[in-house]
């Protein structure tokens, strides 16, 4: 959560001129997604286009104005967050829920016959741009994706970013990009497609081993790609790839073009040709470039199911990045219960002190996401943020809800765990079990190969129904090799779809992460990252299992011993030992004896 800023307290001026240049353009109203032209979760700040009209710092959030009103739209995860950063602002928060309308929804039934709302078709989804357009239409009223009018009042609009594209090198990648490009060529054979069109960042930088550093916390680069039988082009910024790099990628069958270069190679693609493109990937305002008489072949990007599933040289890699990440959170906890009462800390220090910690690991690069530090009633808030200017100092009693994550070279980490300040409530304590009892349940479950993902969600959740106790957030996301944090296709959450796609396969790596929130009281989650593995064959089909990742103690200060049964204390027993065993080599001094007593048997 952030306090309003000088900048955010803008925010009336600057709707007024929006609305102005709305009524220039005979617009009724204007939807602003939290997107940019790779649909990405995480955006360039010449893309947050909505944080800036809206003054909302959270990630995720749809933005709607209209000559008399402004609305965002978040779901439970923001609700407290979003309710004190729009305070002032004239826009109301309007939270998403199950049997209420989002925006999309929103919009046809609150404009006039004959109204036209506009979208900057460059941010939206073509399948997204396609739905509204068909609920519009039925109104009378029709959709306008060819107006970007934030640049005409955005007028310190940050330029896009610079980084350069480096190289993800053996033997870290595990297969060179000839052999990712062959699998994907293939793929397109079977499907009949001429043309594969890529503007997800994570897919284009696993097909062609490249990271960059344009978008935050995720080791992307803005970049689309085309490729085709024979012909592999990548569109990338002038001067963000170097002469050798740049030579050895046309030595392989990669031909690099400018960035800008999309649109018009889009136009060229030859009217009977066929292009596969996934319509939730990318957007309106480039799939406009193609003929209208090239054939579209829908479906999900191959390389989100490649990517997807790990291979034994990533889960090597993987299960090292883990200990070393496991290695530098004892650090890191260690230093923070030698710490408490000697010295005032607080959250901004957490967030500090870790990644410090996580930077002396090798093959460190960077946090994965934001570090969630989040002390009492602020850890209710689940993508709560401290700041300089907004933050709790660690007195008192209470919960210190932790979640955190690092990029390293060989994998992705995200963790959350739990810390007692002081003497935790009962009441805290139970909640505490409660949801590591999900995560167990889980974590210990075998299941059907290819089952929809979202169905194994009611595993985490029953420990908690079973107490008439719930969360909004989903129980688990696809997690990257040294790329997103939040990928797919799988989804852990029931309230997701449970299309093909979502299949669990083995290699996939998911978080477990249930959850319960007391608003204005406190917040609990406890989380782990799980692979999926091969379970055994049976006259009933093949099975998988989850083998656990994350390398850490769970504080069993937190919990209450006899609401775990018999084998739930021996699963918590037997990954501390896993703990032990693994981190010991990694750790000396006050660390290694901070771990030996938090994995005693409980």
């Amino acid at each position: 959560m952030s306090t309003t800023s000088a900048n955010d307290a803008q925010v009336p001026a600057r709707l007024a001129q929006v609305r102005e240049v709305m009524a220039g353009q005979g617009v009724s109203a204007l939807l602003v997604p939290s997107a940019d032209p790779h649909l990405s979760e995480y955006l360039p700040r010449y893309w947050q286009g909505r944080r800036w009209l809206s003054g909302f710092h959270g990630s995720v959030g749809t933005l709607v104005v209209t000559a008399d009103f402004a609305g965002l739209w978040v779901d439970s995860r923001y609700w407290e967050q979003a309710e004190k950063e729009l305070a002032g602002t004239g826009i109301a928060l309007m939270r998403l829920m199950s049997g209420q309308p989002g925006a999309l929804e929103w919009l046809p039934e609150n404009v006039a016959q004959g109204a036209t709302v506009a979208v900057d078709g460059a941010v939206m989804a073509l399948a997204s741009a396609r739905s509204l357009n068909d609920k519009l239409a039925a109104r009378g009223a029709s959709l306008r994706t060819d107006l970007d009018l934030l640049s005409e009042v955005w007028i310190d609009r940050p330029a896009l970013p610079v980084a350069d594209v480096f190289e993800h090198a053996p033997p870290f990648a595990s297969e060179d990009r000839q052999l990712r490009l062959s699998r994907l060529r293939e793929a397109l054979r079977d499907k009949g497609a001429d043309w594969h069109f890529l503007a997800t960042l994570d897919d284009i930088a696993w097909l062609f081993n490249l990271r960059g550093a344009d978008v935050s916390y995720n080791p992307v680069f803005l970049a689309f790609a085309l490729v085709g039988e024979g012909v592999a082009r990548l569109y990338v910024a002038a001067g963000k790839i170097a002469e050798p790099l740049r030579a050895r990628l046309l030595e392989q069958g990669v031909e690099v073009r400018d960035y800008a270069e999309i649109s018009a190679d889009l136009e060229a693609v030859p009217a009977q040709a066929s292009v596969l493109l996934d319509p939730a990937k990318v957007t309106v305002g480039l799939t406009r470039h193609l003929q209208a008489s090239v054939r579209l072949i829908e479906g999900i990007n191959p390389t989100t199911l490649f990517k997807s599933r790990k291979n034994e040289a990533d889960a090597a890699h993987v299960r090292q990045a883990m200990e070393q990440d496991g290695a530098a959170l004892c650090e890191f906890f260690s230093w923070l219960e030698s710490a408490l009462g000697q010295q005032t800390i607080t959250e901004v220090t957490i967030d500090e002190q870790l990644t410090a910690a996580r930077t002396r690991r090798p093959d460190y690069v960077c946090a994965s996401f934001a570090t969630i530090a989040a002390f009492n009633a602020n850890g209710a808030m689940p993508h709560y943020r401290a700041t300089a200017a907004s933050h709790a100092t660690l007195e008192g009693d209470g919960l210190l809800l932790i979640d955190s994550g690092g990029q390293y070279l060989g994998g992705t980490t995200d963790i959350t765990r739990m810390v007692p300040i002081g003497s935790p409530t009962e009441a805290q304590r139970r909640d505490c079990t409660r949801v590591l009892k999900g995560m167990i349940a889980l974590s210990r479950a075998r299941f059907p190969r290819g089952i929809a993902s979202p169905l194994l969600d009611a595993i985490a959740r029953a420990p908690l129904w079973a107490d008439n106790v719930d969360y909004g957030h989903g129980t688990g996301h696809g997690v990257g090799y040294f790329l997103n944090v939040h990928e797919g296709p799988q989804v852990i959450a029931y309230q997701a779809a449970p299309g093909p796609q979502t299949a669990m396969q083995q290699g996939m790596i998911t978080s477990v992460e249930p959850g319960t929130y007391r608003p204005g009281q406190w917040g609990v989650r406890i989380e782990n990252l799980v692979l999926t593995q091969e379970a055994g064959k049976s006259e009933f089909g093949d099975f998988l299992r989850f083998e656990t990742l994350t390398l850490c103690p769970i504080d069993t200060r937190c919990l209450l011993r006899d609401e775990l049964s018999r084998e739930e204390r021996l699963w918590l027993d037997d990954y501390h030992a896993e703990v032990r065993q693994r981190l010991a080599p990694l750790l000396s001094g006050p660390a290694l004896e901070w771990m030996k007593v938090r994995t005693e048997r409980f």
